[in-house]
């Protein structure tokens, strides 16, 4: 006489503790996922939809041909020079404002400095203030008979004032550093984040070993903060093409557009004057590639694996 055994239930046997983990994580997934589809790629496919549109905000119709804006952009002298003006600022500005937060996140993170809590904050603290608040005080300080230019002429380095602010080169000037100014601790506080995670023991082992302090961050801690110095890098290019308070409330995008940027330029065009949505629209996929190409970049050079 054989014993037969039970044939399994198959209801059982479809959910099993794995598959009920996976159901689980679904659902904790959903509501955000929902939420960033009707609130970000629902939104960025109607923009779509709309850059190949022309006419009045309420009236919008179909171009002929459908890539009318986008031919546009070629042509029009405005939005060449926020390109222009844009990538200057990405060019100069990113690099210093890395490079100064690897210094001072390394200068920082020396466990026998004194005081080490309160120089992190006073170099953070730019970060925590409103954009416009910045902006208006920056303005204030390079006007032609602000106090910066008080300074320099009171030590000596100029002999008459600067009109910052209606000079095509001094504007991008002060937008630079004021970019600088607010940004290096923001960047700061992730370097600073990823040294500490490092041994101290190796930075003690190489000073034995004879390494100063500039190859110890050459050969030691860069190689190390890879990762995170390749996502300071992609948020920083991504917040420069996307630039607008800095173009807007310190320099007014002049003189002659000569500041303007991209954003600043879209801003424009949708809001004032004689909107166009469907151009605007246009210009504003024109970023998202340039976003998606660079960042696609710096992972494809970062990322070694």
């Amino acid at each position: 006489m054989t014993n037969a055994t039970p044939a399994p239930n198959k209801k059982h046997r479809f959910w099993t503790m794995e598959r009920k983990q996976s159901a689980a994580g679904w659902c904790f997934l959903a509501p955000a996922a929902i939420m960033i589809c009707v609130f970000s790629f629902y939104p960025m496919f109607r923009a779509l939809l709309t850059s190949f549109k022309r006419g009045l905000p309420t009236a919008l119709q179909y171009s002929d041909p459908l890539w009318r804006n986008y031919q546009r952009l070629l042509s029009d002298k405005v939005f060449i020079q926020s390109v222009q003006n844009t990538f200057t600022y990405l060019i100069v500005q990113v690099p210093i404002m890395l490079i100064l937060a690897i210094i001072f996140a390394s200068l920082l993170n020396n466990k026998d400095l004194k005081f080490r809590g309160l120089f992190r904050t006073c170099i953070f603290l730019p970060c925590a203030t409103g954009l416009v608040a910045y902006s208006m005080i920056f303005r204030t300080l390079f006007t032609y008979d602000g106090m910066i230019n008080a300074l320099l002429m009171n030590i000596g380095i100029l002999s008459e004032p600067i009109n910052w602010l209606n000079d095509p080169f001094y504007a991008k000037v002060v937008i630079i550093l004021g970019l600088v100014w607010r940004w290096t601790g923001y960047n700061m506080v992730f370097y600073l984040s990823g040294m500490q995670s490092i041994e101290y023991s190796i930075y003690e082992a190489a000073r034995i070993d004879g390494a100063n302090q500039y190859q110890q961050l050459m050969k030691i801690t860069i190689p190390l903060l890879k990762p995170i110095i390749l996502v300071t890098g992609i948020m920083s290019i991504n917040g420069t093409l996307q630039l607008f308070d800095e173009s807007v409330n310190l320099t007014r995008g002049g003189p002659a557009n000569m500041t303007i940027t991209m954003s600043h330029y879209i801003y424009n065009v949708m809001f004032t004057k004689n909107p166009n949505f469907g151009y605007a629209a246009a210009m504003s996929f024109v970023i998202l590639i340039m976003v998606a190409v660079l960042s696609a970049i710096q992972m494809k050079v970062g990322d070694k694996r």
